[in-house]
């Protein structure tokens, strides 16, 4: 038994766990394995040769009967596309075949077949007057009198082709459901139809996807005027057959057609099905009950009458068993089967994985019955493993002495006083933790409220280990942010600094409280204080970015500077704006003083002797010729001739 919980609600799977084996096979495994022991089967043997497609139970309650691709009951036609029950127990049955055969059976096997003129998808029998009504791919709806044995005047409907129908238990009223995506009702008695139902117009709501038509693929009735449809596509309508407009419309978010739908009397709850999962919720306001989700595709659904109990056929060989618990009364019976949550223990075996093995130099031994293989590792027996393992390493038990005399000393350590070591990273921040953790008000103000218990510390939790371990998380008390959020740091420190003077003033009972300083006026004091503090702080930070601005500023009229000393040399050079300077080789022995003496130099020997005398006349002149032998300084003077002398004589 397995027991899921959805929802707050306890569902029982009844058929949970390995198939036994025959009951030959079964008693000597009974032996053996504890599990078998302990399990309980409440349907013997409920399962299939292969997988199950519908299931049904008789209305008195005492024969399930279900359909697989293999039958006990010699058909004609290996492909069955729907049954029902025509007597409380077992001993009529009719079944609808793929090729368009109809097929009654009793109690010994098959009694009669016969066949409607289309190919059929589902049929309804009707009590009062025999008739077997068969729906499929027509627009026709054939009858199927029993009673006189043979059909009767079919009813034509506006549909292009039917998929299902059912009849009302309370008032007999037929409904069937069309693949556009319509209901019509029809009433036997006078072989009219009553009334329709577009159910395509009202499942697709706003903001719902739906990918093709959503064709009815299954109905119910509940009672004389409740009736559920569902579609297709994935949408249940709940319809009252006074109006309509569905009372409620919800949707499974599978995308995949609904196979079933069911209504559970006693907690007014509606069961609809796919191929993945069962949805229960409640019938008046839509709000989900539970769920049940079998591990294998589900091809169909039937509640046992009056219970909490429903039978699921599936793709696999076993068929599943769900019980909920309707009432108190019968809670406490699942309460008492359930199955203690024990898991095996091997007291027996150890389980060894394969470097064990090879540690222990059994490597050779798997395959063999000693090991038997489980998961990642194997099972040995335990005695072997203790032989095995004092062989390989006889000094086993100094090691473990050594081991447990380690853990004592390391008990009694731990009873010693813990010297707390700062992280690597953001030490500042853990130091102010550390200081902050016995917060005394805090403490008082946790008491109050009820909360008493050890305050969480962020140095110990594992969420923000790494905060102090990586250096990306490294707190920069110099950037603009920190800047800031000092304030806030700074009233922090201010809370640590008044708890230590409190401490000191209770040492010091001589010193008395200053006036002024009362408990009622602190907090207003530290909120004046935090606010001149962040304006002061965001003064600092303007000025800061104001000096910057002002260097900036002045770095920019220093390159600005140079430029222009640049292009001043470079007139005075002779060069053109732009153009890149000339190298000049200094010879051996010659001093160099300037780019400007060369250039004056370079102009005084392409000039005549008369002009450079004139020019050195003209600037005072004083002429430095440099050689090899030392530097020698001439000057010349222009002295007047008399022509006078030359005249008299």
């Amino acid at each position: 038994m397995q027991i899921s919980s959805v929802n707050d609600v306890k569902i029982y799977n009844l058929s949970h766990g390995k198939s036994l084996p025959e009951i030959g096979k079964k008693r000597a495994l009974q032996k053996k394995d504890v599990d078998i022991q302990r399990r309980m089967e409440l349907i013997q043997d409920f399962e299939m040769p292969t997988v199950c497609t519908s299931i049904k139970v008789s209305r008195d309650g005492q024969f399930i009967l279900a359909l697989s691709l293999k039958f006990e009951r010699l058909f004609f036609s290996f492909t069955v596309v729907a049954f029902d029950i025509l007597s409380d127990d077992y001993s009529k049955l009719v079944f609808l075949h793929y090729n368009r055969y109809v097929e009654f059976h009793s109690q010994h096997g098959h009694y009669y077949k016969t066949r409607i003129p289309k190919f059929g998808r589902d049929f309804a029998f009707h009590y009062p007057s025999c008739d077997l009504y068969f729906v499929g791919a027509s627009s026709e709806i054939f009858r199927l009198n029993l009673e006189q044995g043979r059909f009767l005047n079919s009813l034509q409907t506006d549909a292009v082709e039917h998929n299902v129908c059912d009849i009302n238990p309370v008032h007999q009223v037929l409904a069937s459901g069309t693949a556009e995506g319509k209901v019509e009702c029809w009433d036997p008695r006078v072989r009219s139809r009553v009334g329709m139902l577009d159910c395509t117009l009202s499942s697709v709501a706003e903001g719902t996807e739906v990918e093709g038509l959503p064709s009815v693929s299954a109905l119910k009735f509940n009672g004389s005027l409740t009736m559920a449809v569902v579609t297709t596509t994935g949408q249940v309508l709940l319809y009252d057959l006074r109006s309509s407009h569905p009372l409620l419309v919800k949707y499974h978010y599978y995308g995949l057609p609904i196979k079933s739908v069911n209504f559970q009397d006693h907690l007014d709850l509606v069961l609809t099905a796919n191929s993945k999962i069962i949805k229960i919720w409640n019938k008046d306001t839509g709000k989900v009950f539970s769920s049940i989700e079998p591990q294998t595709n589900i091809n169909d659904v039937c509640i046992y009458p009056d219970s909490g109990m429903l039978f699921t056929a599936n793709e696999d060989p076993k068929m599943n068993t769900f019980y909920i618990p309707v009432s108190s009364t019968i809670l406490t019976l699942p309460q008492e089967l359930e199955e203690s949550p024990e898991s095996t223990i091997y007291d027996d075996y150890k389980f060894v994985t394969r470097k064990d093995l090879e540690n222990l130099g059994l490597s050779h031994l798997v395959g063999s019955s000693l090991l038997r293989a489980y998961m990642h590792g194997f099972f040995m027996d335990i005695r072997l493993y203790h032989k095995v393992k004092t062989m390989a390493n006889p000094f086993a038990y100094d090691e473990y002495r050594k081991d447990k005399i380690r853990q004592k000393i390391e008990e009694s350590r731990a009873q010693r006083v813990q010297i707390k070591k700062l992280p690597k990273v953001n030490k500042e921040l853990a130091l102010k933790l550390m200081e902050e953790g016995d917060n005394e008000e805090e403490l008082s103000a946790r008491k109050k409220k009820g909360k008493v218990g050890a305050l969480p510390s962020i140095l110990s939790d594992e969420r923000f280990q790494v905060m102090f371990e990586n250096p990306d998380y490294q707190v920069e008390e110099q950037s603009e942010e920190f800047c800031l959020l000092n304030p806030i740091v700074s009233k922090v420190g201010q809370k640590r600094r008044r708890k230590k003077l409190r401490l000191l003033t209770e040492a010091d009972q001589e010193e008395e409280e200053p006036e002024g300083c009362g408990s009622s006026d602190e907090s207003s004091d530290d909120d004046k204080s935090w606010v001149d503090e962040v304006r002061e702080q965001r003064r600092l930070i303007y000025e800061e970015g104001r000096d910057r601005r002002r260097l900036e500023r002045k770095q920019q009229d220093c390159n600005t500077t140079l430029l222009d000393q640049d292009s001043t040399q470079n007139q005075a050079q002779g060069r053109k704006p732009g153009q890149k300077p000339r190298f000049f080789q200094i010879k051996a022995g010659e001093e160099f003083r300037s780019f400007v003496d060369v250039a004056r130099k370079q102009k005084l020997q392409k000039a005549s002797l008369e002009e450079r005398l004139k020019l050195e006349e003209r600037s005072g002149t004083v002429n430095v010729a440099d050689t090899a032998v030392g530097s020698k300084q001439l000057t010349y003077t222009l002295k007047k001739v008399s022509h006078e002398s030359d005249t008299i004589a």
